[in-house]
């Protein structure tokens, strides 16, 4: 277990802080590529890119397994009381918690996009992480282009975005970029202005999917390398004004 690690993190917005990540826990999962927290299950969603998602607990044990329209479910994020996926080539399906499609699939407006993947914004804009080309994206609810971030024009180049996680407090966003990139966890502003990054080499290699519990300031990671989930005790980027969490934003079963 690493205790003690301190990433500093330069910022360049005004806020001073530090994401100091602790592991906690550490578990196997095949292929684990994609993540996302659920406060109603206190769980996290795994999408592996086969033709299911999974619902486990915070400790790896699986809860439920759901399937849908597409041919494999490369990304997942949870999206209010029901689920979104996507394929990695440009589709998208919603569906409820127990698996039961809530509309057919639809396209991005591109017809094609990697997408690697899917946090929702507060306004229920889709917010995806794209691969070939490499773009940081917002979308309306129907996949249309709002604006796009080409993320090898940043400094350091994202080159290999894999997951990407909200932060509800703040609206910052957490993106890892795997071993064919940097390894590193990348942290954006809300408008997706770069903020910092930090190596996670000392934890693992080819990280691929990130969630966060904001409630009890926990970051899970998925690390292909050894296809492993490592959880975190971190210290987020918070103003010293940052609004309580939202209602459901943490775990609703306590």
């Amino acid at each position: 277990m690493y205790r003690g690690l301190a990433v500093a993190l330069a910022l360049t917005s005004t806020p001073v802080a530090a994401l100091d990540l602790r592991m906690t826990n550490s578990y196997f999962l095949n292929r684990p590529a994609s993540l996302d927290y659920d406060p109603t299950f206190c769980g996290l969603w795994i999408a592996n890119e086969g033709p299911e998602a999974i619902l486990v607990t915070l400790d790896g044990e699986e809860l439920r397994r759901v399937g849908s329209a597409l041919r494999r479910i490369k990304a997942i994020s949870v999206e209010g009381d029901d689920l979104i996926v996507a394929d990695g080539m440009g589709a998208f399906q919603r569906i409820g918690k127990d698996g039961v499609p809530l509309g057919a699939p639809f396209q991005i407006e591109t017809g094609w996009a990697d997408t690697e993947g899917i946090a929702i914004d507060d306004d229920g804009s889709l917010i995806t992480v794209e691969d070939d080309p490499e773009y940081l994206s917002w979308l309306t609810p129907d996949g249309q282009i709002l604006r796009r971030i080409d993320t090898m024009t940043l400094n350091p180049p994202l080159s290999e975005a894999q997951g990407i996680a909200r932060d509800p407090r703040t609206g910052n966003l957490l993106i890892v970029d795997d071993l064919e990139g940097t390894n590193s966890l990348y942290e954006f502003d809300k408008d997706g202005n770069l903020l910092a990054t930090a190596s996670l080499h000392e934890f693992g290699l080819d990280p691929e999917g990130i969630a966060i519990r904001p409630g009890s300031n926990q970051l899970f990671v998925a690390f292909d390398a050894g296809a492993r989930i490592i959880s975190f005790e971190y210290t987020p980027t918070l103003p010293e004004d940052a609004k309580p969490l939202p209602p459901g934003a943490d775990c609703m079963m306590f």
